[in-house]
């Protein structure tokens, strides 16, 4: 008996033999593209360039705009591409008009290979080809991201058009192979979930099903009644579970239980498929129905890998391609194995890949009419025409669409071409061998030099692994400055929605507690206490905070001047270690803490995760940094003198931290003095001030000594005046409004009777945030991140955008697609998963911003505003204005809420100065596909913090260090390299080590802390 690897080998040369007799290069069309495409796989960063060209180009209105992009992208190409592009360049300069509309033409060609069609009348033309090549279709429709309800009503309504335009054409067409014709209808169309409801949240699978149900039903019903099949599209793995659970409810219900013309997708690339796809056989039979499930690699390795590592997440997908194709087999199996109940749509252009499914399905005896193969409208011609030779069903996968809503997934199939481990580039432009494309990707891994690591389950970040540093590290060795961030939590995994919604029953048990001061570790009742109350539900009380006054503050600055005293002698490493405990107690209360965010503060929870986490990451960053600056370092190597420059803790600091991020602020500010030997009197904000006494209790259990931390919640114009002015508090650090924070900057700088330093403030203010949408910006991506960014935890963020600036060459879109994305935002109590838009913190706050709203209403017109929010909480509906001018107070006052002012203007010049013309300089945002422009707000916009093309919210400890100038705050960075050198002053100790003439030749580059007593 042959081995099944004989068989396959048999199988695919047969594949290779057929495909050899119909010789085409990889890239179909010839001449332009085909130079293009041959030109990108010898140069990675041409082809980049070259893509990103190719996605921005349908977006372009005018030729002259055309050949500016073209010049910006290419102008800087060097080696053998510079004479082919310069010349190109300087031929499009001569005559712009017909070279903008060559380019567009050219590339609109290249796009036509990989699209079938523009809509359901024109792919008809196509299908008729393929018919007479004895070659079916399954149709998907492209589109724009869908970031409204009214854009996913559109997409929901294509599809109805689609089908019945399909069933219509095709009425009397006959399956080109006859056997099993049953279980393979004609008409065959695949859905995208993510296009019919604009908020589904992974973190809430209830609320996706409830709204995705509803609109897929009439769907469901007209094609069961044209005869067609429907088949779900995978997309990201963020809507796998949702993808996978819906369609078993939908197949489930009584209606379709019996329908087997339906199928789903599975992705081969991904760790957990084989778990998936034996989870949904186990459906299947349970079900009692047939059903299909189309394999593929997957198409969005690049888009996992990223999310990924930006969240600290255990990559979903398999890391190396020949992972993914030994599990392609391994499923194909699993799949043929089963297909008594499941028929099997094998999605590849993989030869080994096909000839295994092939060699497997006749070792068990399948007839090779009860499978297919899919393949992509543009690639792979001749393994279509081969497979059909050979007597297989072949059916091809053929988008539909325009070519702007289009690009993204040209671009994605052009990657998918020049792949350097694509098979299409290795069999068609690289040749090669028989044996190098048939070879069993399993022998592959086991002949890698690493063989397959897969990553750990541990969440634990590398920081907190390695927090103890070695004892034998040389002093001249500078400990390691890179930082990984702590993970978020993903709340696509079920088991951490369950872990949610125990911790918010939980906590809920426990509203109304009473907690109480800590001042040199005694817990102190005053019997006067400040109530924190549930913006979503204001008659529920989270906590009752003991209050302190003048007494209380007095006591607490002896506390802390007292405990200076041992505590600025501590080792660096040991206070480095009281920190990374800390962070490890948060990590193991995660949950707990997030709960209490989203009662006491009303955040959503994926904003409560992120504070959780920026708080992880402010003690294991500062920890890091503290040891990067802890040892004195030698300024110059000069014979016979040693001179170490090093750092003292200034004293007694005095924290004020805000409410809208109640644990991670204060937690940074607090660890930094900390960790720098300075000792801390800590006043949370009033509303937030539970979050508060839960830090105090985590740095306890972490070991912070009594006295060194005191929790001191009180009112900030009685005791929070009197420290700020008290004469043995040697540093503030303030995080909140710019009336307070100017008010505390003016206050240190009287020099107070008795007082010994002049006085440091740290001070961290407001912003009045600009976001610029350029001519040429991707819509898809700028209205999702603009209304996440203005809308996002009720736009109480310090960073979140206030006004929008838009050129009139895009305006009208612009604000067609924004005013249906706002009218989307999800609006609710944020104990519920997946809500944007919650209440704002408390009833002072609620009147404020809708007198601001009332002011914008006289002086701009009211664009938007919500209508369906809450009766019960505090809740502001999100709101738009429009018409708004520079010097009106909506578009110059910080608000702190929902609302957005956009502003009109006729350029980029014009744009920047107004973005620019504001007190404020903490964030802001450039969304533009141009480089010239891009590389000119880089350079040219005021803010603390630019950000390109994304949000201008979410800053990541060490990653995006946070802070402003102008009005904004002092110009310090937290979460930045240098912002601990805020909490110390220098010093430098410099000795003669000449003796006699004689002097050691070489001086350590770091010496041991001074310390005394010594240790």
């Amino acid at each position: 008996m042959r081995s099944l690897q004989s068989e396959i080998e048999q199988h695919g040369r047969r594949i290779l033999r057929l495909v050899d007799q119909h010789p085409e290069s990889l890239f179909s069309k010839a001449g332009f593209y085909q130079r293009l495409m041959a030109l990108s796989m010898r140069d990675e960063q041409f082809k980049l360039q070259l893509f990103r060209f190719v996605d921005v180009l349908p977006s372009l209105q005018r030729s002259s705009e055309i050949v500016e992009h073209l010049e910006e992208y290419f102008a800087d190409v060097r080696d053998g591409f510079a004479p082919f592009v310069h010349t190109g360049i300087r031929l499009a300069r001569v005559a712009p008009w017909l070279s903008g509309r060559v380019l567009r033409w050219n590339v609109s060609g290249m796009a036509h290979q990989f699209i079938a069609g523009k809509d359901s009348n024109d792919v008809v033309k196509t299908l008729r080809k393929r018919r007479a090549q004895k070659i079916g279709f399954t149709v998907d429709l492209l589109g724009e991201a869908v970031v409204s309800e009214t854009e996913a009503d559109e997409y929901a309504a294509r599809c109805l058009d689609l089908l019945e335009t399909l069933a219509q054409e095709t009425r009397g067409w006959a399956d080109p192979i006859g056997r099993n014709s049953d279980l393979f209808p004609v008409v065959n169309v695949s859905i995208k979930i993510s296009a019919l409801y604009s908020q589904i949240s992974p973190a809430d699978p209830a609320d996706a099903i409830a709204h995705l149900a509803p609109k897929l039903l009439p769907i469901l019903r007209h094609a069961r009644e044209r005869g067609a099949f429907i088949n779900f599209d995978m997309e990201s793995y963020a809507h796998k579970n949702i993808t996978l659970e819906l369609f078993k409810k939908i197949f489930t219900d009584t209606e379709f239980k019996d329908w087997p013309h339906v199928g789903i997708v599975m992705q081969a690339y991904l760790r957990d498929s084989e778990n998936d796809l034996c989870d949904l056989i186990e459906w299947g039979r349970a079900r009692g129905t047939r059903f299909a499930v189309r394999l593929v690699k997957g198409a969005y390795w690049d888009h996992e890998t990223i999310k990924a590592s930006q969240n600290a997440w255990n990559c979903p997908v398999y890391s190396q391609k020949p992972e993914s194709d030994a599990n392609f087999e391994a499923l194909t199996r699993l799949l043929l194995e089963n297909e008594s109940i499941v028929t099997a749509a094998f999605g590849s252009h993989n030869v080994r890949s096909i000839a295994h499914a092939q060699a497997f399905a006749d070792e068990l005896g399948i007839d090779r009419s009860r499978f297919e193969f899919q393949l992509l409208y543009g690639m792979g011609g001749p393994i279509k025409r081969a497979l059909v030779e050979m007597g297989y069903r072949v059916r091809e996968y053929c988008p539909v669409g325009e070519l702007l809503p289009g690009m993204s997934y040209f671009v994605r199939r052009l990657l998918e071409n020049t792949s350097n481990e694509g098979f299409l580039r290795a069999k068609f432009a690289e040749n090669l061998s028989e044996d190098e494309l048939l070879r069993d990707p399993r022998e592959l891994l086991r002949k890698s030099q690493n063989g397959v690591l897969p990553r750990s389950n541990n969440l634990t970040t590398n920081a907190m692994k390695d927090s103890h540093p070695s004892h034998s590290r040389s002093l001249d060795t500078p400990p390691g400055d890179t930082y990984e961030n702590a993970p978020l939590t993903n709340f696509a995994q079920s088991e951490n929605q369950d872990k949610m919604r125990k911790a918010l029953n939980e906590r809920r048990t426990r509203l109304g507690k009473e907690y109480s001061l800590v001042i040199n570790g005694e817990r102190i009742f005053t019997g006067k206490t400040i109530a924190s109350i549930n913006p979503s539900s204001p008659g529920d009380v989270v906590g009752a905070v003991a209050e302190a006054g003048i007494a209380e503050a007095e006591h607490a600055v002896k506390a802390a001047r007292d405990a200076f005293e041992k505590w600025r002698w501590t080792p660096f490493e040991q206070r480095a270690q009281l920190l990374e405990r800390a962070a490890a107690i948060m990590d193991r209360r995660r949950f707990e803490l997030s709960a209490l965010e989203v009662f006491e503060v009303g955040k959503p929870w994926a904003e409560a995760d992120g504070d959780i986490r920026e708080a992880i990451d402010f003690c294991l960053f500062y920890a890091q940094q503290m040891r990067l600056i802890g040892r004195p370092r030698l300024t110059q190597h000069v014979p016979g003198e040693e001179s170490y420059y090093h750092y003292w803790p200034r004293g007694v600091a005095f924290v004020i931290a805000p409410w809208n991020f109640p644990l991670a602020i204060l937690c940074g500010m607090t660890t930094a003095a900390l960790v720098t030997g300075n000792t801390v009197i800590m006043k949370p904000a009033e509303q937030s001030a539970v979050c508060g006494a839960m830090l105090m209790e985590i740095l306890e259990e972490a070991g912070v000594p009594p006295g060194v931390l005191n929790y001191l919640p009180g009112k900030g114009s009685v005791m929070g005046a009197h420290l700020v002015d008290h004469k043995d508090v040697d540093l503030i650090a303030f995080t909140g409004s710019r009336e307070v924070g100017l008010r505390i900057w003016q206050s240190a700088g009287i020099t107070r009777p008795g007082q010994r330093e002049l006085k440091r403030v740290v001070c961290e203010m407001g912003g009045k945030n600009a976001v610029i949408i350029d001519a040429d910006a991707d819509l898809d991506e700028a209205i999702v991140d603009c209304t996440y960014s203005a809308f996002g935890y009720q736009g109480q963020k310090c960073s979140a955008l206030s006004r929008l600036i838009l050129l009139e060459e895009n305006y009208d879109r612009v604000m067609e697609r924004l005013l249906k994305a706002a009218a989307s935002v999800r609006v609710g109590n944020p104990e519920e998963p997946g809500i944007t838009v919650g209440p704002v913190i408390d009833e002072a706050a609620y009147n404020r911003i809708l007198d601001y709203i009332q002011i914008g209403k006289s002086e701009a017109t009211l664009a938007y505003q919500r209508e369906d929010v809450p009766a019960k909480g505090f809740f502001i509906p999100p709101t738009i204005f429009s018409g708004v001018k520079p010097n009106m107070r909506i578009a110059r006052e910080e608000i702190f809420g929902p609302v957005v002012s956009v502003l009109k203007v006729r350029d980029l010049d014009e744009a920047i100065a107004v973005a620019n013309g504001t007190d404020y300089a903490l964030t802001a945002g450039f969304f533009s596909r141009s480089p010239a422009n891009i590389e000119r707000a880089k350079a040219q916009i005021e803010a603390g913090n630019v950000y390109i093309n994304r949000s201008c919210t979410g800053a990541v400890v060490g990653r995006h260090p946070f802070g402003g100038f102008k009005m904004s705050g002092s110009g310090t960075k937290a979460g930045g390299p240098d912002y601990l050198l805020q909490f110390l002053v220098p010093r430098v100790v410099t000795e003669n080590i000449t003796r006699h003439g004689f002097a050691p030749e070489q001086t350590p580059k770091y010496r041991d802390e001074f310390l005394w007593p010594k240790r």
